[in-house]
């Protein structure tokens, strides 16, 4: 049932987008950020003020789903508002559909100046093919060495830094912090992602205008430059449970066959461990940075009203949580993430408890600017209830190089797993991931938040077994209804 709660949503009417005005847009979004990792999201040790501070002016969202738990795929979920069954885009640097049509060409064709700043992810890795989606100007770092000819950071940096032959991720060897960054503050990705969004800010001048401001911290690596290395020096932060190898033999297999993938690292050294998250909190706090610096320009300029500003993350982080590091898991720990919506005079500012997905952002978004959304569209407003999450990945992931020897050969699988594609749905008690040919996993959130126990094999919740998986059943027949179901017979 839709949410009547006044302290969040105001009336229908104050939603619509004012006659003749279109609201500026300014989507930021931080790169493998978890949910519980924000000061405004219950996190007491770290130090996120100007997050906390956008989230006290915005509806912030304590229950956002990514749509895959994995950079290029949930990120194109989230520019496109369409699941990634839907724009095959399932495993990074893989070409999109041509047929796809990105939120920048649907603001840019209604008028607006579009730019993006820092990462994209999208493949080929190249500004041309960015611009080519719909945005006006385009910033470009992706963050990944293989993409730095493309890198227009790098070129800066090249032009800029006095140390410009070190790497932009080298460590200081010996140091206390053995995540200690060599290079400034002021010449890493993170500032420059910043000070290239405010460049944006100032340049497209009246609007109205959708800047796209991406930044690839807090991914690993865990580089940290001077002072934020030593931020955390005196905070011993809670460690993950460390974990068997037996209870990971105790999983769905696709889900073994990731965590044990290449060097497992699920007995890591604690003491490392604990730099690891130290150095993930400084990281956050570098970012946390550049978005106070972003709204405080859009304050100078007296834009703060007429401008909805969105922070999120295209998906979180395990931290050793249940024994592996990165994401490709449906565990809270990498698919919920921070979502914060500010948009003065139209949204309440206050939590929002309801489940959303990311993809929700698209729709929301055209229907405050008074544009029509494209039937191809498969979110709805954020604003609205949800009986259901959904998300979707390759488990294992697909790695097709490097050193690692996962390939997918179709007919066989991978790695003796015939069907790699998993599925989640999650409710507001429970959630159920599906593997097909080995079985899935139930976890009542309620009484097991940290989803240790497994019952989907328990006798007595078999009941509830077959309910979530009718409901996935239902989400992938009707999901691309509007693709595949002509308006009207020919004939």
């Amino acid at each position: 049932m839709p949410s009547t709660r006044r302290e969040v949503l105001l009336a229908p009417s104050a939603l619509a987008a004012q006659p003749g005005k279109k609201p500026n847009i300014v989507l930021i979004i931080a790169d493998q950020l978890r949910y519980d990792c924000v000061g405004a999201n219950g996190n007491r040790l770290i130090r996120t003020p100007n997050i906390d501070r956008l989230a006290a002016q915005s509806a912030n969202f304590t229950s956002a789903y990514v749509q895959s738990p994995v950079c290029v795929p949930s990120r194109m979920s989230i520019l496109t508002g369409r699941y990634a069954h839907s724009h095959k885009n399932r495993v990074n640097y893989t070409p999109c559909d041509r047929g796809e049509v990105f939120l920048q060409r649907m603001l840019s064709d209604a008028g607006y100046q579009t730019g993006s700043a820092g990462k994209l992810h999208y493949y080929p890795p190249t500004n041309e093919h960015a611009l080519s989606t719909g945005f006006g100007s385009v910033q470009l770092d992706d963050g990944v060495p293989a993409t730095d000819p493309y890198s227009d950071y790098v070129k800066w940096r090249n032009l800029n830094d006095p140390r410009r032959d070190v790497h932009y991720n080298a460590t200081e060897k010996g140091a206390k912090n053995p995540y200690r960054g060599i290079v400034d503050y002021e010449y890493t990705p993170t500032a420059w992602t910043g000070s290239e969004t405010i460049h944006m800010l100032r340049s497209f001048g009246a609007g109205p205008f959708f800047i796209h401001s991406s930044f690839f911290k807090p991914h690993a690596p865990y580089t940290v430059p001077p002072p934020y290395d030593s931020m955390f020096d005196a905070v011993d932060i809670p460690l993950p449970k460390q974990v068997t190898l037996d209870y990971i033999q105790s999983l769905p297999l696709p889900l073994q066959r990731l965590i044990l993938r290449g060097t497992p690292v699920y007995d890591m050294d604690r003491t490392r461990l604990q730099w690891i998250w130290r150095s993930y909190f400084a990281s956050i706090a570098m970012v946390d940075r550049e978005v106070g610096r972003i709204l405080d320009e859009i304050d100078r300029l007296g834009r703060a009203d007429d401008t909805i500003v969105i922070f999120t993350s295209d998906h979180g982080d395990q931290l050793l949580e249940h024994g592996l590091n990165g994401k490709n898991v449906f565990f809270e720990d990498s698919v919920r993430v921070p979502l914060m919506i500010r948009y003065p005079g139209r949204l309440q500012p206050g939590p929002r408890t309801n489940l959303a997905e990311l993809i929700d952002l698209v729709p929301s978004l055209l229907e405050w600017a008074g544009l029509q959304i494209p039937p191809r569209v498969q979110g709805t407003n954020v604003m609205r209830e949800r009986e259901a999450v959904f998300s979707e990945n390759i488990i294992p992931e697909v790695i097709t190089g490097g050193k690692q020897d996962f390939y997918f050969t179709p007919g066989k699988g991978i790695k003796d797993i015939r069907h790699p594609d998993a599925k989640m749905v999650r409710t507001a008690r429970w959630k159920l991931n599906y593997y097909p040919g080995h079985g899935g996993e139930l976890y009542d959130l309620k009484n097991d938040p940290g989803e240790m126990t497994n019952l989907y094999k328990d006798a007595a919740r078999q009941p509830v077994v077959r309910e979530m998986k009718e409901r996935l059943l239902e989400w992938m027949i009707t999901a691309d209804e509007n693709d595949q179901i002509a308006p009207k017979w020919l004939l």
